[in-house]
């Protein structure tokens, strides 16, 4: 019994890597793009490759992915974002993990972090295994916005094995781009965080937190290793810590007045 690949994709304004996305399973039998709402070529570039287009407004990084995965069709479904692409190693991997009748319920894929164009070898960016392959209708999308992840339905016996093959993932070609995201992602964590209690001014969070998640990346997980790049790569990063605590500590003054 030959068996049946889809591949679902999240997307809004992603006309600079659709494409190269795209390309990289356009041997998948169904490509199925939610997009959010695009202003640029997105959706014309996804249906000049046969991807069959949803419009759907923002749900969320945890919602949206799981609407993307119900729409999926096939024998086995591959989870994507707009900005990663699978490596022809890869590939074949996948191809030959479906096409195996002793087929493990899902797999790990490692994952090739680019920033500002350098792979990020280093600081707990590689491997960064994330499970992205799975039969249809046994993987779903957990975690909270914008940390979503992938699991397995725990209701059934499950195996899963890893890739050696990597995901390419171009993220943040610039600063610009990084800093833009690090400050929304440090406004929806900051929202966790009130949830969780931390709604007091804490030097402990807004300052020490961020300095010794610097320390453990850049030096104990070897992050100098990766140049200037990995400098400002973890420097900003916690900086991205600090944000998050020092706006749940605005979010709660806010709330309290």
């Amino acid at each position: 019994m030959v068996m049946t690949l889809s591949v679902a994709i999240v997307a809004m304004d992603e006309e600079a890597n659709i494409s190269r996305t795209l390309a990289s399973v356009s041997w998948a039998d169904e490509i199925v793009l939610v997009d959010s709402g695009s202003k640029d070529r997105t959706c014309e570039i996804a249906r000049e490759y046969k991807a069959r287009v949803i419009v759907e407004p923002w749900r969320g990084y945890v919602a949206q992915k799981q609407y993307a995965l119900d729409l999926c069709t096939k024998d086995w479904t591959l989870l994507l974002d707009a900005d990663e692409e699978i490596s022809p190693g890869l590939a074949q991997e996948i191809r030959a993990a479906i096409a195996d009748p002793n087929a493990a319920s899902g797999y790990w894929l490692p994952r090739k972090n680019l920033f500002l164009g350098r792979w990020m070898k280093h600081g707990g960016f590689y491997p960064d295994p994330k499970l992205r392959l799975f039969r249809r209708g046994q993987g779903f999308v957990a975690g909270h916005d914008p940390h979503d992840r992938c699991d397995l339905k725990p209701d059934i016996p499950q195996t899963t094995k890893q890739f050696e093959n990597a995901i390419v993932h171009y993220t943040y070609p610039n600063l610009t781009l990084y800093l833009g995201h690090m400050n929304r992602y440090s406004s929806l964590g900051a929202k966790l965080a009130v949830g969780k209690g931390h709604t007091t001014f804490s030097l402990s969070d807004i300052v020490f937190r961020p300095l010794l998640t610097f320390i453990y990346n850049y030096f104990i997980r070897l992050g100098f290793l990766d140049g200037r790049e990995g400098l400002l790569l973890h420097m900003y990063h916690a900086g991205y810590v600090s944000w998050k605590y020092a706006k749940a500590w605005e979010m709660s003054r806010k709330r309290d007045s």
